[in-house]
C-alpha cells in the first residue's frame, strides 16, 4: 500500500513576502480603471485568482469588458518587482526539511508561469520540490477545492496523508473542502482568528516558526510509512 505523504504549500504570502506588493499593484490597476477600492479590501482578496478577485472586489454583476485590461495592468505593475522578490526567513529550510523527511512537497499557487518562475527563484529550493500545481490546471481556483485536489493527484497521495500550508482565508477553505488538514501562517497579514475561523488546525507566525515547531505541528500527526 502506498503510504507517501504530501506537504502542499501556497506561495504568495506563505513562502514569499509578496502580498502587499500584489495589493498595491491591484489597487493601482483598479485606480487606473476608475475603481475606488481600499488597499485593505484588496489585501484581504489576495490569494484569489484574478477573475475571482475582481468578482470579490467589484461584484459579480459588473461589466466584465474591462477585466482583461485590469488584469494586464496588475501583471505589468507587479512584474516590476520580479527581480526583488524575497522569500520569508526559513522558507527554503522548511521545504528542504520536509523533503528530507520523505514528504512530497508541492506548490499550489494562483501565480502565472512567469510570476511563478520569479517566486521559485526567490525561494531558491527547487531541489526540495516534487511538483507544482497552478490555477491554470483546474476549472475553479481557490477557495474551490480543485487546486488542492489537483495537487494531490499529481503525487498520488490521499487527503488524509497530506497537510496544506497557506496564509489566506481562501487557502484554508480550499484545503478544508478537499479534506486536507491546513496550517495557517500570519506572515501574509491575515489575522489568526480569521484563519482558524476558516478552518486552520493551527497557526504559526511564518515558515521559520513552523519549522521550529514542526514536531508538534499537524505535520507530526501524519506518520511516515
Amino acid at each position: 500500500m502506498d503510504r507517501d505523504r504530501a506537504a502542499l504549500f501556497d506561495v504568495d504570502g506563505t513562502l514569499a513576502d509578496t502580498n502587499h506588493l500584489h495589493a498595491v499593484a491591484w489597487w493601482e490597476a483598479l485606480r487606473q480603471g476608475g475603481h475606488r477600492v481600499t488597499t485593505h479590501a484588496v489585501h484581504r482578496a489576495i490569494g484569489l485568482p484574478g477573475g475571482r478577485l475582481l468578482d470579490h472586489l467589484l461584484g459579480q454583476d459588473r461589466d466584465r469588458s474591462d477585466d482583461e485590461r485590469l488584469s494586464t495592468a496588475h501583471d505589468t505593475l507587479y512584474g516590476a518587482y520580479f527581480e526583488r522578490l524575497q522569500a520569508f526567513d526559513g522558507a527554503a529550510d522548511l521545504l528542504r526539511k520536509l523533503a528530507g523527511d520523505g514528504w512530497k512537497v508541492v506548490l499550489v499557487t494562483s501565480a502565472k508561469s512567469r510570476e511563478l518562475t520569479a517566486l521559485r527563484r526567490a525561494i531558491d529550493a527547487d531541489d526540495a520540490l516534487t511538483d507544482t500545481a497552478t490555477s491554470d490546471d483546474v476549472d475553479e481556483g481557490k477557495p474551490a477545492p480543485d487546486p488542492v485536489e489537483h495537487a494531490l493527484s499529481l503525487v498520488d497521495v490521499p487527503a488524509d496523508r497530506a497537510v496544506f500550508v497557506g496564509d489566506s482565508v481562501w487557502d484554508m477553505k480550499a484545503a478544508r473542502r478537499a479534506g486536507v488538514p491546513v496550517v495557517g501562517l500570519l506572515c501574509g497579514g491575515i489575522p489568526g482568528a480569521d484563519l482558524t475561523g476558516a478552518g486552520a488546525a493551527d497557526v504559526y507566525d511564518d515558515p521559520a516558526d513552523l519549522l521550529a515547531r514542526l514536531d508538534t505541528s499537524p505535520f507530526a500527526s501524519v506518520p511516515p510509512s
